[in-house]
């Protein structure tokens, strides 16, 4: 999007998932959201797809993951960023076993050490000796652990970016790669972190719910005005729960804003 941005227009960001940690439809709701028959009503958990010249990057293992890049035809992954270790973003590891078996060699995964801790308690059989000398047949995952904090790093020619975020109590990161922007789970942006959202085509933001606030996440209006602070040449809401229908958002935002949805792509 950027003629200064030497990979413009030879990337693919796809939503693979929009919907908050419950997803929607939401188990045991019956609200008009979640008996909605638009498609883009219906959420699996967030993560997002990262195609590239040089191959793959995922965003976020979800537990929906295997249907996820099933409805993508998504044939193969080549690297997984992290953004935090909660739930939602992360048990969906496993489905990530047969990569390592046509790249013939580990998939790297980019993470915090906070989430290193909780990948290797959580997945523990993953790091057993005992798979160095197992055909790897048995599809144990076979991962590249490589630590990440606040600086910039490259993956499949890319420069990332992390954006230090809080989300509740917790620290997680954004990912900028070129002039697009993926931060979702935001209850605050630090001082520190709004320089690297300057200058942005895309940005991605938390947008839990339409108007009552949330401790660990931004609400419209908050979404709103990080939106408004940024200034982008477009912005998309994301991590929306049950209550945000697609439509009725639609005709309350103003231009260059719009709810996100499952499936939705843009090059940039």
């Amino acid at each position: 999007m950027s003629i200064h941005d030497p990979h413009a227009g030879t990337r693919t960001f796809t939503f693979l998932g929009t919907g908050t940690s419950m997803g929607v439809p939401m188990l045991g709701c019956d609200c008009h959201v979640c008996t909605s028959t638009n498609p883009k009503n219906h959420r699996y958990r967030c993560s997002v797809l990262i195609e590239t010249p040089a191959g793959n990057i995922l965003i976020d293992t979800t537990p929906e993951l295997r249907l996820q890049l099933l409805r993508t035809n998504t044939k193969l992954i080549h690297a997984v960023l992290y953004t935090h270790y909660h739930v939602d973003h992360l048990f969906g590891l496993d489905d990530l076993r047969i990569f390592p078996l046509k790249l013939n060699g580990p998939l790297p995964i980019y993470c915090t050490d906070e989430t290193e801790a909780i990948i290797r308690q959580s997945f523990a059989y993953v790091f057993d000796p005992i798979n160095d000398v197992l055909p790897q047949g048995l599809f144990v995952p076979r991962l590249e652990l490589n630590r990440i904090g606040s600086a910039p790093f490259e993956v499949l020619g890319q420069r990332v970016t992390p954006i230090p975020l809080i989300h509740g109590r917790f620290n997680v990161l954004g990912f900028r790669i070129g002039n697009v922007a993926y931060c979702t789970d935001v209850s605050h942006i630090p001082d520190s972190s709004w320089e690297l959202l300057e200058g942005l085509d895309v940005f991605v933001i938390d947008a839990l719910r339409p108007d009552k606030p949330h401790p660990s996440h931004f609400g419209v209006p908050q979404a709103l005005e990080a939106i408004a602070r940024v200034k982008p040449r477009m912005a998309y809401f994301t991590h929306m729960a049950h209550t945000m229908e697609y439509e009725e958002l639609m005709r309350g935002l103003p231009p260059g804003v719009e709810p996100a949805y499952d499936g939705l792509s843009f090059r940039f």
